[in-house]
């Protein structure tokens, strides 16, 4: 399958996005791009099975998906010395998920939409019953399909990802539809998730919007109440699910790079202090050598 991750190059203060269930990492290109004018290195990596058909996401799990972001960390962390990993809807927690499960490399979050389930207003009223209908005939055939608005409240912007879902370029917009095994997976990494974000102690920005039509505004609020640590909540009011291609992505972007300043800052200080420490023992040693000849 060929690779559309993104990369671009910049500084020691790396950010690490996400793309969503079906999605593809062009739908975090400008947010990306706007990262990096801004001096930053940033890496969108894509999710294994994705940018492929309906097959290749059910030949995969979540924890394919965690592992394409762990790699994707290991290799940013090689050239950054901060690093915020964020992502769009699933991709949100699935960076909270590597946030629980490697606190050692990330430094902070960045969740846009985060989508613990799918409740917004576009959703339809019979979607609770995939969660019974799930293991039979009928719920294994089901397929999330996607409609009008597309996440997008911005016309131009919803006629552009159209044209390119009804195409067929997954890679370009995502799948058209989500098969109901991919929403399974989903579950079960949101599952393993909740379990864990008591203990994520890492500061965490969430951008949600208030009209979200894919999910609802209490995703926001549950996360912001369940982490650990230092959260920042931004209510968007002029747009829908898709917030990084969405016409309030400016604000997106100031408030991440308002939090990737924060984060890196706040890591000099230890990285200094630590420098300090290590500075006033090794003085200590030596005094208490040139001490001890002298008592010789």
């Amino acid at each position: 399958m060929t690779d559309f991750s993104l990369r671009y190059a910049g500084d020691r203060t790396g950010f690490l996005l996400i793309h969503g269930l079906g999605g593809t990492p062009v739908e975090l290109r400008p947010v990306a791009r706007a990262l990096n004018r801004a001096g930053h290195t940033v890496h969108c990596p894509q999710l294994a099975g994705h940018c492929g058909d309906e097959a290749d996401l059910l030949a995969t799990t979540w924890r394919d998906w965690e592992t394409s972001v762990l790699a994707a960390l290991a290799d940013l962390r090689g050239s950054c010395a901060t690093v915020i990993v964020g992502g769009l809807s699933m991709g949100a927690i699935l960076a909270m998920r590597v946030a629980a499960e490697r606190p050692d490399l990330v430094d902070g979050l960045a969740l846009f939409a985060p989508t613990l389930r799918y409740d917004g207003w576009a959703i339809p009223r019979y979607a609770f019953l995939l969660r019974w209908l799930i293991n039979t005939p009928l719920g294994r055939r089901f397929s999330f399909v996607e409609r009008e608005p597309y996440g997008v409240k911005n016309p131009r912007t919803r006629a552009m990802i159209k044209r390119a879902m009804t195409s067929g370029a997954s890679e370009e917009a995502g799948l058209a539809s989500t098969p109901s095994g991919a929403i399974r997976e989903l579950w079960r990494l949101v599952d393993e998730t909740w379990r864990a974000m008591p203990e994520i102690r890492c500061p965490a920005l969430v951008v949600h919007a208030r009209e979200d039509d894919i999910s609802g505004l209490s995703n926001a609020f549950d996360i912001q109440r369940r982490l650990g640590g230092l959260v920042d909540a931004v209510i968007l009011d002029n747009s829908y699910h898709l917030v990084t291609l969405d016409q309030q992505q400016s604000v997106l972007v100031d408030r991440t790079l308002a939090l990737g300043r924060r984060v890196a800052n706040d890591d000099g200080r230890r990285r200094s202090a630590s420098r300090l420490r290590l500075a006033v023992a090794d003085s200590a040693d030596d005094r208490g050598y040139r001490l001890a000849g002298a008592a010789e």
